[in-house]
């Protein structure tokens, strides 16, 4: 996989983590591996952070991607404690991301909607259908964490060539 391109979506999260790998084939992106890191529920809040950052560490050194797309967090109003959690996930997505030397960038989720269904406001099964049509999956990516890490990656991925053929100009 040293030879093409590979990039790696992450979707942010205490519980469950998704990832993403996104290798480039002679016909475009392709999905190369998805899952998710998940940390253990009943473990300290250190621990668990831990385990997501260790995760997200085996991940880069199995891939090696050239980049990291990483959404954004986001919170509502009625929930701030989740936003909290997701951030400290993040966090440690970061600082893995950071010492392995890999550039990352950041997507909203509204972006990465927009670019994949049209529309910023599209549905979790609009996601995943998207992302089954771009892939030419059998049945949609289950669990949703997993869905939106590849949408992240694919967004990534077109936005990256986008902005590469900007500078060929």
């Amino acid at each position: 996989m040293a030879n093409t391109p590979v990039y790696l979506g992450i979707d942010p999260g205490l519980n469950r983590t998704g990832y993403a790998v996104i290798g480039v084939g002679a016909t475009g992106p392709r999905l190369v591996e998805a899952g998710v890191i998940a940390s253990t529920k009943g473990d300290s809040l250190a621990e668990r952070v831990h385990e997501i950052g260790s995760g997200v560490k085996e991940v880069l050194a199995e891939f090696q991607p050239q980049s990291v797309a990483i959404e954004q967090v986001f919170s509502h109003a009625q929930y701030p404690k989740t936003a909290v959690l997701m951030a400290h996930a993040r966090g440690a997505i970061l600082y893995s991301i950071q010492e392995s030397k890999i550039p990352a960038v950041h997507y909203s989720a509204t972006q990465i909607k927009r670019l994949l269904t049209g529309s910023g406001r599209a549905g979790k099964e609009q996601i995943q259908l998207a992302i089954q049509q771009a892939f030419h999956l059998p049945a949609p990516l289950e669990p949703n964490d997993v869905a939106d890490a590849a949408a992240i990656a694919l967004c990534h991925f077109h936005l990256s060539r986008r902005e590469a053929n900007w500078q060929i100009d």
